[in-house]
């Protein structure tokens, strides 16, 4: 079913929300509850289940039939398989914490997210391989037939209680193109077992450094211009010779004493107006005098390391238009070190080395009160320990 995803995203969420999915959460009664394994009575593998999708029982049940790859990790037992976006739309629900206090465990479903998601399977590389992870609930009457390797389970609002992927699964409802979706059942699952599935899949994995992502970024082909220049102009000062950063820069992870990528691109992007239209070379060329300027500032306090303070090093590229500006008037437009000096080295003298940065004090708030010391010429002392 085509959905208009700009029109939803002007709905309250609940008018959005398909069948179970979209309902609130339900409250699990006594006949719904997760039992374990020992409570549940021994069943047939194959109870004459129908043996195609979309078959019907007597009861008037439909039920879903697929084929599934049986998993056994330690003590626990999974099921792999495959299902159509629209059927884990129909079959799927989310028990959050907020709306079912006593047994919820989900978080609350952030819609915006689920139309981005659902934006990049229409228009964007449109692939999502991760599987979606669910429990089935004693209504979806989940079997496995071992002769058929197959799966049997009643296509019911509330089959399945979304363990991970509750916003994939809204997004792939959204989207205009239906989807395959790779999807782990769980089995029999007590509702303590399913919140510790819960916090094991949410805490245990670690999401990838923002450093990395930037740094392999070119690989994706996916830069925008401005995101090319940034990565250009970190690459000169990471590899050139002559650079006031070298040694002082870590490209693809946080480590301490060194200027992240995303350090170093968020002061970029703070300034980038003084460099409109300019290229990666003329960038480092003017920057790198700048820099240098700065280090011999630092320097007559024994605190050049502090140049990789992420605050300071904000703060004083923040600064940078204000300088370059007085170098331009006073030196017409030669921005060298020895130019940049006779604006910086008044203004490092009146410092106190504390003051390069002082802790707990952000870059914006530096920045405001050195640019009022290049003017003022009064001691940061008096405001930094008032």
């Amino acid at each position: 079913m085509d959905t208009d995803i700009a029109a939803i995203a002007q709905e309250p969420a609940a008018p959005v929300v398909v069948e179970s999915f979209l309902e609130a959460p339900r409250r699990l009664d006594a006949r719904d509850k997760p039992i374990s394994r020992d409570q549940e009575p021994a069943r047939a593998e194959d109870e004459g289940l129908p043996e195609t999708e979309g078959a019907t029982r007597e009861d008037g049940a439909k039920f879903v039939s697929d084929e599934a790859l049986v998993v056994t990790q330690g003590r626990h037992r999974f099921y792999s398989l495959v299902l159509d976006s629209d059927v884990l739309a129909a079959c799927c629900t989310a028990d959050t914490r907020a709306e079912n206090p006593i047994d919820g465990f989900q978080r609350l479903l952030d819609k915006r997210r689920a139309i981005e998601i659902a934006k990049y399977i229409d228009h964007g590389f449109g692939t999502t391989p991760s599987a979606v992870i669910l429990s089935a609930q004693s209504r979806a009457q989940f079997r496995y037939d071992r002769g058929e390797g197959r799966v049997h389970f009643r296509k019911d609002a509330g089959a399945f209680l979304i363990i991970d992927g509750q916003h994939r699964i809204f997004g792939y409802h959204l989207a205009k193109s239906r989807v395959k979706v790779p999807v782990v059942v769980y089995n029999r699952l007590t509702r303590a077992q399913e919140c510790q599935l819960f916090m094991d899949i949410n805490t245990k994995q670690r999401p990838v450094p923002q450093e990395l992502l930037l740094d392999i970024r070119r690989l994706s082909e996916a830069e925008t211009a401005a995101e090319a220049l940034l990565h250009d102009v970190f690459d000169l000062f990471h590899r050139r010779e002559d650079s006031a950063l070298i040694g002082k820069l870590s490209p693809a992870e946080r480590r301490k004493g060194a200027i992240s990528r995303v350090t170093f691109n968020a002061a970029l992007k703070a300034i980038d107006g003084a460099f409109a239209e300019a290229a990666a070379e003329d960038v480092y060329g003017v920057l790198n005098q700048y820099l240098i300027a700065c280090l011999h500032g630092l320097a007559l306090h024994g605190a050049e390391a502090n140049i990789a303070n992420p605050a300071l090093f904000k703060a004083l590229l923040l600064l940078f238009p204000d300088i370059a500006e007085r170098v331009a008037e006073r030196c017409g437009g030669a921005y060298g070190v020895a130019n940049f000096e006779l604006i910086l080295t008044p203004f490092f003298k009146r410092m106190k080395k504390n003051e390069l940065p002082k802790p707990g004090v952000g870059h914006l708030a530096l920045h405001e009160h050195y640019r009022k010391a290049l003017t003022a010429g009064f001691s940061l002392k008096n405001w930094l320990f008032a």
